[in-house]
């Protein structure tokens, strides 16, 4: 397994993967919306990082990071925003390589604290992320509001 930045060059390799994940997830977006949303966190910048997933040299997934600042946590914090592996390389070992990996980035970029969301049906992903150490925030409840329309 290896994982490289996803450069602006890589957008006709990452659409793909991103509409796979939005599909299994039930997310509804165009395409043009889809480049426009994750276009920022092409090449190296402050927003985050997109890193491609590879075996064998084929792309096999993407996970992006998204940076932010956490006064509970005490500093800089980040969030796994999307992670995906296609169907094909999964039971593998990827996902825990890949965010071993994260983990390590992220706190070799000063991060204290990383966050993910997981469907509460997703039991596979949700022993993976316990065994690497994530904890479930029961007492929290994750909401949003959009503050604009898509596309916008």
């Amino acid at each position: 397994m290896e994982l490289r930045i996803a450069e602006v060059t890589d957008v006709d390799v990452l659409l793909p993967l991103v509409r796979q994940y939005h599909e299994f997830e039930q997310i509804e977006m165009s395409n043009a919306d889809r480049i426009r949303a994750f276009s920022p966190l092409l090449g190296q910048n402050t927003l985050g990082q997109i890193w491609l997933i590879l075996s064998s040299e084929q792309v096999v997934g993407y996970i992006a990071l998204c940076f932010g600042y956490s006064i509970e946590f005490g500093g800089r914090d980040a969030f796994v925003d999307e992670f995906f592996i296609e169907a094909s390389a999964r039971g593998q070992g990827f996902g825990r390589a890949v965010l071993a990996a994260i983990k390590a980035e992220a706190a070799n970029r000063g991060v204290i604290a990383l966050h993910l969301e997981v469907a509460r049906t997703n039991r596979r992903a949700k022993a993976l992320y316990t065994h690497l150490g994530f904890e479930s925030r029961e007492h929290f409840h994750l909401m949003s509001c959009f503050l604009r329309e898509n596309g916008d």
